[in-house]
């Protein structure tokens, strides 16, 4: 397969699948018991969490591991409205294009009293910064931004928000899932209380994430117990941290590289659609990652083109992959005022450090082959 769906997860770094071949055959003790096991088994998780924090910009103690990027969200925002110290404060502001894992988090404080208030983006999917702050009333508690949207790729004015929501007081969280790895992303650029990642998105395995929280921060655990320093229970997955730490390492010091590699494929991609009759690029007049084109085919049906080119060995993405099998048109693009058929007619293509030149012309190639039966379905 041709892979084009780096958005929904990356492979492993080769080093990384080493690592964890290597730990599926040692002994891992549990990280809270006193004996020798349990003592090697904590030693590995800090280093871990050491490693996280160099890049993330932060203290080990501010790196709490997550099972995902989704459950890092969510703890972010509900764990940030349920230890506010001022209970006066009632609103959630966020915006209209987050990942579902955010506008489930808002919508869950909605129904428990929070006044939560929906930015939405210009036509082109980027929130501007002068309605976020707008909203951002003295009632205001949290706010979250996504640093990078995983439909489009555009870029969100974070470090504007932060320092805005910092100056008032209020909690900042960023989603920063598909940013990590395409460009500097720590708390030395953005001045964010709280920020989430997942390590399949950069190379590293499924099934692990983590949040960054300011120390002093007062976030409720949603699953209690001592572990994480008290903001996530249960016995942390040390071999799994170990992972998304080296994957973390890894792509931060590509990125440089691939972020230049990655924006000259996708322009030549981009351009070289874009010369067919009635093709689009969601987003494309809006600073974005580099590897992300989220194209329109007007009068095609995505999911055709979709399949079309599954079957010809290229694995790209009509959405989001937490919303695939869902019959809705994407909340993004039509919170950036496209139509549910225009919607519908769009394809999301991302790429990644295995992405060659080659495969980029085969998919040009084929999708201008499949396009014309497409627009007949």
């Amino acid at each position: 397969m041709r892979y084009f769906d780096w958005n929904a997860s990356t492979p492993l770094w080769p080093e990384v699948a080493a690592l964890l071949g290597q730990r599926a055959t040692e002994l891992t003790g549990n990280p809270s018991s006193v004996h020798q096991a349990g003592r090697g088994a904590r030693s590995r998780l800090q280093a871990a969490r050491d490693a996280v924090a160099r890049v993330g910009g932060s203290a080990p103690r501010e790196v709490c591991f997550t099972g995902s990027g989704s459950e890092g969200a969510a703890l972010a925002i509900k764990g940030a409205w349920a230890g506010r110290s001022d209970l006066t404060r009632t609103r959630v502001v966020t915006s209209t294009v987050e990942h579902p894992c955010v506008l489930g988090s808002v919508e869950q404080l909605r129904a428990a009293g929070a006044e939560v208030v929906l930015v939405a983006p210009d036509a082109h999917g980027r929130v501007s910064a002068e309605a976020m702050l707008e909203a951002l009333t003295p009632a205001t508690a949290v706010c979250s931004l996504m640093w990078a949207n995983n439909e489009t790729g555009v870029l969100q004015p974070v470090a504007e928000v932060a320092r805005a929501c910092r100056g008032r007081g209020i909690t900042f969280h960023t989603d920063a899932v598909q940013a990590v790895g395409k460009g500097p992303v720590s708390l030395r650029e953005v001045q964010a209380d709280l920020l989430s990642l997942s390590a399949h998105k950069f190379g590293g395995p499924q099934g692990i994430g983590a949040l960054i929280a300011r120390r002093g921060l007062n976030l409720a655990a949603l699953v209690p117990g001592h572990q994480e320093d008290g903001r996530r229970g249960g016995t942390q997955a040390v071999m799994m941290a170990e992972a998304l730490a080296l994957a973390l390492d890894a792509s931060s010091r590509a990125a440089d590289g691939e972020s230049a590699r990655l924006l000259a494929l996708r322009d030549r991609f981009e351009a070289a659609l874009r010369a067919l009759p009635g093709v689009h690029v969601n987003g494309g007049e809006a600073p974005r990652i580099p590897n992300t084109a989220n194209v329109r085919f007007d009068g095609a049906d995505g999911e055709s083109l979709m399949i079309a080119l599954d079957l010809e060995g290229f694995g790209v993405s009509s959405g989001a992959a937490c919303a695939s099998g869902s019959l809705k048109p994407s909340h993004v693009l039509t919170a950036m005022g496209l139509s549910p058929t225009q919607a519908q007619s769009s394809l999301r293509f991302s790429m990644g450090r295995l992405t060659t030149d080659d495969d980029v012309q085969a998919l040009i190639e084929a999708v201008s082959r499949h396009l014309p039966a497409a627009r007949r379905a």
